[in-house]
């Protein structure tokens, strides 16, 4: 069953995210939905032609997780957006709060570190994983789709810092992207996901 690219025209308007540059990454999405689709009937073409000691084999089974993964990760990345935002209610200490405060010290030091992560030079994505078997929570930085993920954790916010994610509303201002980001996390799904 293919893939398919979902609907995330309700993030238009969002504060801080012009309409061109939501649209321009939601066309950039739904390519990797198409991309996915494509090299996975790729390779069980080869694969029924029994071509799976070929190149095209090796690096389609390489390009996979590339595309793979882009597709998942934009549709993370949304999926934790929301037009004004769903700020993390203090009223009822949530377990997830609790576990800021434990492992970076206070919420506000969680925060300074992701948006210190996102703030990096270079390309990438800034992920706040749980790691369910140690019950500890990190802000990494993912380089590539396909590389840095850390493989037995769960991703609760993402954060995309490719290019094409701010330039065309911030160009090189970063931080100016980071702040309207934060201001429309929508905390009750990085909560679900937490929880699940």
């Amino acid at each position: 069953m293919p893939y398919e690219a979902k609907n995330f025209e309700n993030l238009i308007g969002t504060e801080g995210f012009s309409e061109q540059l939501l649209k321009n990454h939601f066309t950039l999405y739904q390519g990797y939905v198409a991309n996915t689709n494509k090299v996975s009937d790729l390779l069980v073409t080869l694969l029924k032609e029994g071509k799976m000691g070929t190149p095209e084999y090796a690096e389609l089974k390489r390009r996979f997780g590339w595309e793979y993964n882009g597709m998942v990760l934009h549709e993370l990345y949304f999926g934790n957006l929301i037009k004004g935002g769903k700020p993390l209610q203090m009223k009822e200490i949530h377990p997830i709060y609790l576990q800021l405060e434990k492992d970076f010290g206070s919420f506000e030091n969680w925060e300074k570190d992701f948006r210190a992560t996102g703030a990096m030079r270079g390309i990438g994505w800034v992920i706040l994983y749980y790691d369910k078997t140690a019950k500890r929570l990190f802000n990494i930085w993912v380089n590539e789709h396909d590389i840095g993920h850390l493989s037995n954790a769960v991703p609760l916010l993402i954060m995309d810092v490719f290019e094409h994610a701010y330039m065309i509303d911030y160009g090189l201002k970063k931080p100016d992207y980071i702040n309207s980001f934060f201001k429309a996390i929508n905390w009750d799904i990085v909560l679900k996901r937490f929880d699940s």
